[in-house]
């Protein structure tokens, strides 16, 4: 029921695949490709994450992205709040749009109290913990797909037969 916007988990799951200050500079093509973020997508997610402060960008041969500071450093209430402002934590449980302290619904109180304790907790979670999850389910991926030896089998490409392959007619 509870959960963040793509937007937000986007750029949590770009940000954990950057390398931290002075390291190598990741390509925007790389992250999505990496992350299977739409391009155009991360373009503006990247954007405002620079805009923000938490990640660097270098345009020229040999730029790229990187963060500005240890992931160790960045939690995931600064990413959240880097690309949707403060907006995330407004908002009726119940969906009601004129929900305040003035006019509070049954839930209200409660939901209040609970939003300080989520935005809490995402503030003791950093983008390096994250990334490690990350790292574990892609190093979990492989070792399935290479048939619990480690490696994978690289696939040989398919040449499509006359059968599959598509067909042009002229027009008369």
């Amino acid at each position: 029921m509870l959960e963040l916007s793509r937007t937000s988990g986007y750029a949590i799951m770009a940000l954990s695949r950057l390398p931290g200050p002075g390291g190598t500079w990741s390509l925007a093509k790389d992250i999505a490709s990496s992350s299977g973020i739409p391009r155009a997508y991360l373009s503006s997610i990247l954007n405002a994450l620079a805009r923000n402060g938490l990640i660097r960008a270098k345009r020229g041969y040999r730029g790229g992205f990187a963060l500005t500071q240890p992931a160790e450093k960045i939690s995931v209430v600064q990413v959240v709040e880097a690309v949707e402002g403060r907006a995330w934590r407004d908002g009726c449980l119940l969906g009601l749009s004129r929900c305040s302290d003035e006019r509070a619904c049954p839930s209200h109180v409660f939901w209040r109290t609970q939003k300080d304790k989520i935005e809490r907790f995402l503030r003791s979670v950093t983008l390096a913990e994250v990334a490690e999850f990350e790292n574990r389910y892609q190093a979990r991926l492989l070792r399935s797909a290479g048939a619990g030896n480690g490696r994978v089998k690289p696939r040989r490409p398919r040449t499509p037969s006359r059968r599959t392959a598509p067909t042009r007619r002229r027009r008369r």
